[in-house]
């Protein structure tokens, strides 16, 4: 499955290839809180930013309860996002803070890429196995923006 998840101010817009509208992530409220909808405006998963700029520590909830905890655990040498939840645990890593791969237990079921958009909004296209496929997976997009997107914009 390829999508292509796209900053746009305080929200991400998903789509697929064919640019239909999969998901919107949405800024709710003040602070570091985003909210995953599905194309009729159903609310899937919510992911909330903790801990500071130096290590970036994401929450994704469903249904009021913890899902997955993703922390960050390098952001210069071997950039490297661990997300850890219900019986699954995904690294997804970086040489160059721009494009990750997304492991699954060990084994590479995806990647993502970063590319800066015409008005130096930044674009990410993930690629996954559609095996591997879960509707929290744009969180990973979102989670990487939120931790290195600031630097990839200085590039």
């Amino acid at each position: 499955m390829e999508l292509v998840v796209a900053s746009k101010g305080n929200k991400y817009i998903v789509e697929d290839k064919q640019q239909k509208l999969l998901y919107t992530v949405k800024k709710k409220g003040f602070g570091q809180r985003y909210i995953l909808l599905d194309a009729s405006n159903y609310n899937l998963y919510t992911i909330i930013q903790t801990g500071d700029t130096r290590k970036p520590f994401f929450t994704i909830v469903l249904n009021d309860d913890t899902f997955m905890k993703m922390e960050c655990k390098s952001m210069f040498l071997d950039p490297t996002i661990t997300a850890v939840g219900r019986n699954m645990h995904y690294a997804l890593t970086s040489k160059d803070r721009r494009n990750f791969e997304i492991k699954l237990e060990d084994a590479v079921v995806g990647k993502i890429s970063t590319k800066t958009g015409v008005g130096g909004d930044l674009q990410y296209d993930v690629e996954i196995d559609n095996k591997a496929f879960d509707d929290y997976i744009p969180l990973f997009a979102v989670a990487i923006d939120r931790a290195f997107g600031e630097m990839n914009k200085q590039k």
